[in-house]
């Protein structure tokens, strides 16, 4: 595959996931977080994902085991500092937390050797993706920062899917797209919405995608304001839709697509997505698919 994204996935998770079967307990171990979720919906459109994380401790070591199972291009690196893990069940059809164990912050060293190789990686591919850790507590706010700035004066488009103040330096750093959802700007409203996109765009952003629960989707693509309108399918598990829209725009621009084209295939993945039990997960021919009946409708001010 000649096209290529590099995908920042700092700390990993374990997951563990309790379900019935036949009235017995299932149980579920997979690789997951943020980053992982995105690159696994990136390989599944064609694209090779190349997945720069940290791996320490027990959950570390497991983690490292289930990813060999999967389609991306791993790039780890071994640490002292823990992977976290959660465990849910399940069981009656809702998902509840049972335990979390946060993971540790990475060492001075551990973020540095982890930041050259994702600054390496997104060069070589030209399409990046900046995912956050599931706990603050992992890296400094102001990495995401440092990261889009260095991707994008050496030729790399930056797709960030951030929030709070990893969103605000990594905004700051000037990316190609930012992925947001309403509750993450705090907005509800469409014209609060959509000044939250002009201001963000406001640094040199190209594409501005918020998503809005139920509703349509907002994009600021080039300072033209859309409704993305998306098909309709019966949700099973609706986690996890919005990394799946990342990573369909991320997939779509390193395959050469227009930005408008990409996000009608991000919204597609992320529809594609709540239709499944699986976080990241969908087949490409069904996102390619529903992408034709994926509609960008004009908003004018």
């Amino acid at each position: 595959m000649d096209a290529r994204v590099a995908v920042f996935a700092p700390s990993p998770q374990l997951t563990v996931t309790v379900e019935d079967l036949d009235g017995e307990p299932d149980v579920h171990l997979h690789a997951g977080g943020q980053g992982f979720w995105q690159s696994r919906m990136i390989a599944s459109l064609g694209v090779e994902a190349v997945v720069c994380a940290a791996f320490g401790g027990e959950t570390g070591r497991v983690l490292r085991t289930l990813l060999e199972g999967e389609h991306i291009d791993l790039r780890a690196r071994e640490v002292a500092a823990r992977n976290g893990s959660y465990v849910h069940d399940r069981r009656d059809g809702e998902r509840s937390e049972m335990v979390e164990m946060l993971p540790d912050a990475l060492s001075r060293h551990e973020l540095d050797d982890l930041y050259e190789s994702m600054l390496v990686e997104g060069i070589r591919a030209g399409t990046a993706v900046l995912s956050g850790p599931s706990d603050d507590r992992v890296l400094p706010h102001e990495t995401y920062f440092r990261l889009t700035s260095d991707l994008t004066k050496n030729d790399c488009r930056v797709i960030v899917d951030l929030a709070g103040e990893r969103l605000a330096e990594a905004v700051r750093g000037g990316p190609h797209v930012v992925k947001v959802s309403h509750e993450e700007l705090g907005e509800e409203e469409l014209p609060e919405l959509v000044r939250a996109c002009r201001k963000i765009a406001s640094s040199g952003v190209h594409g501005v995608v918020v998503s809005r629960a139920d509703e349509p989707a907002l994009a600021l693509l080039d300072e033209q304001l859309y409704l993305v309108r998306m098909p309709r399918l019966e949700p099973v598990d609706t986690r996890g839709a919005g990394d799946s829209m990342t990573a369909g725009i991320s997939a779509g621009l390193a395959l050469g697509m227009s930005l408008d084209d990409a996000v009608k295939l991000g919204a597609a993945a992320g529809a594609v997505n709540v239709t499944r039990h699986g976080l990241g997960s969908g087949g490409g021919e069904a996102v390619r698919e529903l992408s034709k009946r994926v509609e960008l409708e004009p908003i004018e001010e």
